[in-house]
């Protein structure tokens, strides 16, 4: 990479690229690999290894990491979302998407005010059962069609969710958890295994 193009121009670049065709649901797989890179360099130079959310304030990144462990918990086989990195990941693309700012930023305050209004409080301040209600509502499109008072919370809730699966997948826990093998070197090819007589 050329050191006349910034970290800020590179990652400007690569998440522009909505709609390019990839295995991923929103991003590219260059362009995630990318991001990964930077937040991994960025980590390395403190001596915590921490990351400093560039777009969300310390609440809605909290929320935010709350959300994706919501979507990819960990499990037996390996961690979740938070463990993946896919909270930084979102955050470092948002940074430089105004797009992506206005559907996760509108979101993040659409979901505190609508449980503001449902419970009183704020979404991270709901007990876990008030948590569920809210994402269950806006979890399925259907429900909005029934509710268009939902419809911002269900595109919200469907953008991150692809977001946060393309941040887990693309990163080397994810990777692991598919149980990925592809580009290692073969010495021989056995090739394709008999197909069995019927």
């Amino acid at each position: 990479m050329s050191r006349s193009i910034s970290r800020r121009g590179m990652v400007q670049s690569l998440s522009a690229g909505l709609g390019v065709s990839s295995m991923l649901r929103v991003i590219t797989i260059g362009a995630a690999e990318h991001a990964h890179l930077v937040i991994r360099a960025e980590r390395s130079q403190t001596p915590a290894g921490s990351y400093t959310p560039k777009f969300f304030n310390s609440h809605e990144y909290r929320t935010l990491q709350f959300l994706c462990q919501a979507i990819v918990p960990p499990d037996e086989r390996s961690g979740g979302a938070i463990e993946a990195g896919a909270p930084e990941f979102i955050d470092l693309l948002t940074s430089e998407n105004k797009q992506y700012q206005l559907t996760l930023g509108g979101g993040l305050l659409w979901l505190d005010a609508t449980c503001r209004v449902r419970y009183g409080k704020v979404f991270l301040e709901c007990r876990p059962v008030e948590q569920n209600q809210i994402l269950e509502l806006i979890a399925f499109r259907a429900h909005a069609i029934k509710d268009p008072s939902l419809s911002q919370g269900v595109k919200f809730f469907a953008f991150l969710r692809n977001l946060t699966l393309d941040g887990f997948y693309t990163s080397e826990i994810g990777i692991k958890d598919l149980q990925y093998i592809g580009n290692t070197h073969l010495a021989d090819f056995p090739g394709c295994p008999p197909v069995p007589e019927l």
